[in-house]
Parts: structure tokens; C-alpha cells; sequence
């Protein structure tokens, strides 16, 4: 098998260490509108004492912090204190279940393979970060977030909303968050074989819960993210079941207990924003979604915009640092649906095949008609071989194309959501923050590219002082200064 990914297992041996500095090495011009504070999320250890993680979903989470002010960058980077990260540190081992790695010899009812409250796993809290109400939130792929220090990112502790919710309620990582509203909008998934539903909840602008409906589902579906327009919360329902009766009494892990069932079909469930009710569902085929782009009403139509691939790619998550080994071809697809008589009346795919993710447009044009987003590919799409992120997008939906490709030099390895940061003054210019992962002389820096020529490379770069982690989500606070 060939390696296309040479070196890349140099960024899951690091042995990452919480720093705060100013960057003294900066290569190239920032741009000087961007004045605000970057924040990265993702797993950064995949070793505990002896034990090593093989899941890339698996490792403990790590805030990063990017810190704009007066000329200069501060680089902030710390672990997140999750109940996981606490426990496991006092007791030197793993003590919870983790998302794709067994306990050798081990039943539920061991102490290295604990479940929280015997039903749910104990999140690392790896996946996402969010800027909320003057705090920041961390989030993993179910369970509560955690509250941190947006300056020095110091954990407060799990943050259940005043009370509004409980530990074991179900909480996805992607909540949306309204610019103009105030308003959050996130969901759940309870996974009964039974009854399985969604659990879709609305915060108002000052944190007060509206509502929390419960949604039937046809099957006990893994929903990882949601869109949201001005008057509809959309999700693509694919058809990865999730076992639950397996995870919580076999001791399987969570990724062992999906199982992928593509004759189930898959659906667009369409859901009143104001009320949270079900208007429709819409089936569009049999292909898997893990990420949206963006959702928008216009001329009395719903455009719906995401991440379309051949199938699930969490199995491509694994063994760490061997990923994507045998990745699938997916790319953008725009569904334009009319919800009164529940039709899909077009398809609109850009041809950009190479394993696109983690996709994001500008926040100025979040839930409204636009044209520019950017996300991440592999390259090497298609060749058995392990393979990572080494290409940076930039696709427009006029024309349907993605022709201003940014693509990593040999060795080198992409991170972390490209985060849109736009010139206040100028809605044609902007810029695009990415992490940088150099194998060869192990180092680490953050890329920030001109958003609308990034084939170009990099207008700056900011180079750390010791590597770190290769990281998922990320979002940009311009106000918190």
C-alpha cells in the first residue's frame, strides 16, 4: 500500500504542552482588519500511560487560541479539564468508553470501561469550539459543552444553560448561532431502536430555552451536524444506524455499533424554526452527509447545501495515524426543495471529488443567499494508502465550480475548519485562517490566505514554537479583544 501521507504520524505522536506566548515568528503581512481571537478545537493526545488510542475521534481535547490585538499575536493552547480528562489524569490509565477503541478483556462493568450513567460516553470534548454570551463554549459529539476562560482557557465547568438542561441531555457539536437574532438553535439524538427521535432545542437571545421538541426519526440515525435557514432547521437523515443496546451491553465501541444500511434510503427532514415542528421529509437518495454547508430561503424555495459522500468515512478515522486509507469520493451537492409541496425541484453538484470536509462559509452570509465557501481535500482520493488533508478549496456556486485550489507542498498537512474572517469595510475581500502541519521539520504554524486567491499560498504565516495538534473545528470572535 502506498504511503501518501509520508511523516504524518509526527502529528499524532506530539507530546503537546499548554503554552502562552506572543509569536515572535511571523512570516509575511497579517492582514489589519483581522483583530479578534481564533479558536481551534481537536483531539491533541492519543496515549494514556501504556494504553494507545486508535481512533482519531478517540483523543483528548485541546483548545488553541489565536490572539490578535494591537500588532500582535498571542498563541494560547490548553487541554479541556472534561470529567474524562480529570478522572483519567488522577488515575494515570482510561477509565471511560471511547468512541473507536476497545478494552481488551474488559466488560461494561469494568473500571476502564466506564459508560456515563451506563448509557452514554463521557465526551473528551474534541470536536468543536464557540464563542457564547461574553464565554466560550467546547463541545464533543454528544453530552453537554463545557464552559472555558475566553482569554486564558481555563475550564469553569459543564455549562447545562442555568439549569435549562440536564448532564445526560443529548447535545450535538455543531449548534447554530444566529448573528442576527441572538438566537442558538441545536439538536440531540436519542437513539431507542424503539422510538428512536431528535431532540431540537432554541435558546433566545439571552440564553432563555423557547423550546425542546421531540422529533420522531424512521431509524436510530448518527446525525452529526444540522442547517439553518431564516425559517427552517434542516437535516440530512442518513442511514448509519447506530446500536445502541450493543454499546451499552456488549461493551462494543460507539463506532462498532454503527452499522451503514443504504437501502433505508436517506431524507432531508425539514423543521419549523418558529415552532419546531416537522413540515416535511424529502428523500434524496442513499448517500451520506456528515457536514452542511449552508441553508437559505429565496424566491420562495429552500436551497440546501452539503457535504454529499459515498458513505460514512468515521471507519476512515482509524487506526491513528494510518486515516483514509481507503477514503470515498464526495463533494458539494445544492438541493433546491419546495416545502409546500414537499418536491426537490434541482440538484446542483460542484465537481471537487477529493474527500471535501469540514466546509465554511462567511458568517455575514450564515442562513442567506451567497456564493463563496472553502473547505478541506485529500488529494490523493481514490489510491489505497494512508492520506491526509493537503488541499485548501475555495469553491463558488456560481458556475458550480472549485478552481482556486491551494495544495499543500510535499510532507505538509492541512488542519482545522478554514475559518472566513471578513474585511468590515469590503464584503469582496476577506481572509482565511488554516493550521499547517510541516512533517518533515516537525513544526507547526497557522496559514492565513487571501480568501479569494488561496492557490496563491499563504499572505503570512504564523509560525509556534513547538507543533500541535491537527485539529477539527474552529471560529473566529472578532469582538472579543
Amino acid at each position: 500500500m502506498t504511503d501518501y501521507a509520508p511523516m504524518i504520524e509526527r502529528a499524532f505522536t506530539l507530546e503537546p504542552r499548554e503554552q502562552s506566548y506572543v509569536v515572535g515568528n511571523v512570516e509575511g503581512e497579517i492582514p489589519e482588519f483581522i483583530r479578534g481571537t481564533y479558536y481551534l478545537n481537536g483531539p491533541a493526545r492519543f496515549a494514556r500511560a501504556h494504553f494507545n488510542y486508535r481512533h482519531w475521534l478517540d483523543g483528548d481535547g485541546m483548545i488553541c487560541a489565536l490572539r490578535f490585538e494591537g500588532g500582535r499575536v498571542r498563541f494560547t493552547n490548553r487541554f479541556v479539564r472534561s470529567t474524562k480528562f480529570v478522572a483519567e489524569e488522577k488515575l494515570g490509565h482510561p477509565v471511560f468508553r471511547a468512541f473507536g477503541t476497545a478494552f481488551k478483556d474488559s466488560g461494561p462493568a469494568s473500571e476502564f470501561d466506564r459508560l456515563k450513567r451506563s448509557i452514554m460516553l463521557e465526551s473528551p470534548l474534541n470536536v468543536s469550539v464557540y464563542p457564547y454570551r461574553g464565554t466560550l463554549l467546547v463541545l464533543g459529539e454528544q453530552g453537554l459543552p463545557f464552559e472555558l476562560d475566553p482569554v486564558t482557557l481555563e475550564t469553569r465547568g459543564e455549562f447545562n444553560f442555568g439549569g435549562q438542561l440536564n448532564d445526560v441531555s443529548p447535545f450535538a457539536a455543531h449548534p447554530k448561532l444566529d448573528f442576527d437574532t441572538g438566537e442558538m438553535f441545536n439538536f440531540g439524538v436519542a437513539y431507542s431502536s424503539a422510538a428512536p427521535h431528535l431532540n431540537l432545542y432554541r435558546f433566545g437571545e439571552g440564553g432563555k430555552l423557547l423550546y425542546r421538541k421531540r422529533l420522531p426519526l424512521p431509524y436510530p440515525c448518527s446525525i452529526h451536524d444540522f442547517g439553518l435557514s431564516q425559517s427552517y432547521a434542516v437535516f440530512y437523515l442518513s442511514p448509519y444506524i447506530l446500536d445502541m443496546e450493543a454499546l451499552a451491553r456488549t461493551g462494543r465501541t460507539l463506532m462498532d455499533s454503527l452499522c451503514w444500511e443504504p437501502g433505508r434510503g436517506s431524507l432531508l427532514l425539514i423543521v419549523s424554526r418558529e415552532t419546531g415542528e416537522q413540515v416535511t421529509t424529502i428523500p434524496v437518495g442513499n448517500r451520506y452527509c456528515l457536514h452542511l454547508i449552508n441553508c437559505f430561503e429565496k424566491d420562495r424555495r429552500l436551497t440546501v447545501d452539503v457535504i454529499e459522500m459515498e458513505r460514512p468515512i468515521y471507519d476512515q478515522y482509524q487506526v491513528v495515524p494510518d486515516l483514509f486509507t481507503d477514503v470515498c469520493e464526495g463533494q458539494p451537492v445544492r438541493f433546491v426543495v419546495d416545502v409546500e409541496s414537499s418536491e426537490l425541484l434541482k440538484t446542483t453538484a460542484i465537481d471537487y471529488r477529493l474527500a471535501p470536509d469540514f466546509p465554511s462559509v462567511s458568517p455575514r452570509q450564515f442562513t442567506k443567499p451567497y456564493r463563496h465557501f472553502w473547505m478541506l481535500g485529500i488529494s490523493a482520493t481514490g489510491r489505497r494508502g494512508r492520506k491526509f488533508f493537503d488541499q485548501l478549496v475555495h469553491a463558488d456556486w456560481d458556475g458550480a465550480a472549485a478552481r482556486d485550489i491551494y495544495q499543500a507542498p510535499p510532507a505538509h498537512y492541512l488542519g482545522g475548519e478554514p475559518i472566513f474572517i471578513g474585511h468590515p469595510h469590503d464584503e469582496r475581500a476577506g481572509a482565511v485562517i488554516c493550521q499547517l502541519f510541516d512533517a518533515e521539520r516537525i513544526a507547526g504554524a497557522f496559514a492565513i490566505f487571501d480568501a479569494f486567491d488561496v492557490a496563491r499560498g499563504p499572505v503570512a504565516l504564523i509560525g509556534l514554537k513547538d507543533p500541535i495538534h491537527l485539529g477539527f473545528h474552529a471560529s473566529y470572535d472578532p469582538i472579543n479583544l
